[in-house]
């Protein structure tokens, strides 16, 4: 399935690698490592700012390669093992965890499913409402820390005590899995 998304893209040349993460990061989580020509601060921090794992610059070994795709995949396995006692069911609106249900609205549902899909990563309450509200209605920011607020509380219950959902001041918001460091 990803491939099939990612065929129109043929030969990575003339900076496509930057629009090919993005456009994998709309749909998957899968780990992504940039092996490129490209040694600019701005180019490193645009590719993990748009959702590489890693940035590897020429000239490197096959060495280094190969023990950064394992540290990617030791990171990513530890999310995963996490991930199978968390999770979301959007046919139903719950969430899962160590076998608790927990019931949400729609509105709560749509606001922690991007957070839930990309754990670790900040998002702004722009993005946010535009997921929760994609006929662009106007909404006040504080409806956000509002809607955060009664699935904080939800999520307290099933997550014995841990902060899933965490205030990244000046930035937004970003879920962690329950147990897990960011």
């Amino acid at each position: 399935a990803v491939l099939s998304r990612l065929d129109k893209f043929g030969n990575l040349i003339n900076g496509i690698g930057i629009t090919l993460c993005k456009e994998i990061r709309q749909f998957s989580d899968v780990p992504i490592l940039m092996l490129t020509a490209k040694v600019e601060e701005i180019d490193r921090l645009l590719g993990l700012e748009l959702g590489a794992d890693d940035y590897i610059c020429k000239p490197f070994s096959p060495r280094e390669v190969v023990a950064r795709v394992k540290a990617v995949l030791r990171r990513t396995n530890k999310l995963t093992s996490k991930a199978l006692d968390f999770f979301i069911d959007e046919a139903c609106l719950t969430v899962n965890f160590m076998d608790v249900k927990v019931q949400l609205t729609s509105v709560e549902f749509q606001l922690l499913k991007p957070l839930y899909n990309q754990p670790g990563r900040v998002f702004t309450r722009d993005q946010l409402m535009n997921n929760m509200y994609p006929d662009q209605r106007i909404v006040n920011h504080r409806t956000i820390d509002s809607h955060i607020k009664k699935l904080r509380k939800k999520l307290l219950d099933i997550s014995q005590g841990e902060e899933l959902i965490q205030s990244v001041y000046g930035a937004g918001y970003r879920f962690v899995l329950p147990n897990t460091e960011v």
